[in-house]
């Protein structure tokens, strides 16, 4: 009898989970690994060599509590090269409430760690079968600062509308941004004894118009923030503060077998009180590409695409970059000129194969945790092959 109840006991409680998880609570996941091979230079682990140290493993979640309110999150580890080491991380953790809603329009309210909307992929960039190519235009979309641009602790407000003419939607948010130690490496040069903190409040928004169901998308996106460096003891350098202004202008058109896409940004960075010794006062980074990407069939997508970077858009050969080094790190690590050719095959819903190759002209994309700057090739090629799952 006992065995009995406790058998139906246990029915009971699996419908109601089935049911929970249908109807309220949905639970996904992805893992990715991916094989590059450079002629020259390290990405993303020892390229030259063969790398397999990019590597992609996630869980995310979402519960909808009622008609109004919804808890998300993702815990993802990711390794890739020396500069992240695979701990499981939150990528982002947060409650959603609607505020108001109507049949053409939302307006609502996010708390938690939340994705920074900026231009077309930052949000979901996380997700390789999301992704456009296995890696983003990295003039734009910089692995090297990932976690800072990625996510916001803090609070956003968002709405919708709905018109005759189109759709339109803003984000604007503030808070914390995620510091970690490849911002040393990305603002500073070098892993210094001392560290990142946050000054004040970091801002991110975007507003965007789409239309024709979405067949048209126009964005304007960006970020802000300082961040203040605490030196160690016995450094020689003074406890100054970066500056960071990120936009991004993003358009996209799509049509049932092509999809034409085009971003262009600008990185104005100011550094203050680091001393008379630190080399950098101020620039203005700029970078852009053009991208394509053609359905031959269903599950098979080839893409193309160009883009430039530059740390100083006035110095677009780099010399003067390099000069205030007196040549130590040469020209061409101030500038990027990348041709990309890739193809997507998806074997089915849950399987997908990529592969990659790119042309490069510069070393503006690399990480100067993995290199040093002084031996860069500034003429390289690289090939990738990433194999994805999700359930």
């Amino acid at each position: 009898m006992a065995v009995g109840v406790a058998a139906a006991d246990e029915g009971r409680a699996s419908a109601w989970w089935e049911r929970l998880q249908g109807e309220r609570l949905q639970i996904h996941g992805f893992a990715s690994l991916t094989a590059v091979k450079t002629s020259a230079n390290r990405f993303f682990g020892d390229s030259p060599d063969l790398s397999w140290n990019f590597i992609e493993v996630a869980l995310n979640a979402s519960y909808q509590l009622n008609a109004r309110v919804l808890f998300a999150g993702q815990v993802l580890a990711r390794r890739a090269g020396d500069m992240y080491d695979g701990t499981p991380a939150l990528d982002y953790g947060l409650a959603d409430v609607t505020l108001d809603e109507t049949p053409t329009r939302r307006l609502g309210v996010r708390l938690g760690r939340l994705k920074n909307p900026l231009g077309l992929y930052n949000e979901t960039r996380d997700v390789p079968f999301t992704r456009p190519s296995i890696f983003l235009p990295q003039v734009i979309y910089f692995d090297k600062v990932r976690n800072m641009v990625l996510s916001t602790d803090g609070v956003m407000v968002y709405g919708e509308t709905s018109t005759g003419y189109g759709d339109l939607s803003f984000t604007l948010g503030g808070g914390q941004p995620v510091v970690d130690e490849n911002l040393e490496w990305a603002f500073l040069g070098d892993d210094l004894p001392g560290k990142f903190i946050p000054r004040g409040v970091a801002w991110a928004g975007s507003l965007w118009y789409s239309a024709f169901q979405e067949r048209l998308r126009l964005g304007l996106s960006g970020f802000t923030s300082v961040l203040g460096y605490r030196p160690g003891v016995g450094l020689d350098l003074g406890a100054g503060e970066t500056a960071i202004n990120y936009l991004i202008l993003s358009a996209q058109y799509n049509t049932e077998h092509w999809t034409l896409t085009s971003e262009y940004s600008r990185l104005p960075l100011e550094w203050q009180d680091y001393g008379v010794d630190f080399p950098y006062r101020k620039t203005s980074g700029e970078g852009y590409y053009l991208q394509g990407a053609y359905r031959v069939r269903p599950g098979l997508e080839l893409m193309l695409r160009y883009e430039e970077g530059f740390t100083d858009r006035k110095d677009r050969d780099g010399t003067r970059s390099s000069a205030l080094l007196g040549g130590a790190v040469p020209p061409g690590d101030y500038f990027s000129k990348i041709w990309s050719l890739g193809v997507r095959w998806d074997l089915n819903p849950h399987v997908m194969l990529r592969a990659q190759y790119e042309r490069h002209q510069g070393t503006y994309t690399i990480a100067a945790r993995e290199n040093d700057p002084a031996t860069l090739v500034e003429d390289w090629d690289l090939f990738a092959l990433q194999l994805a799952v999700r359930f």
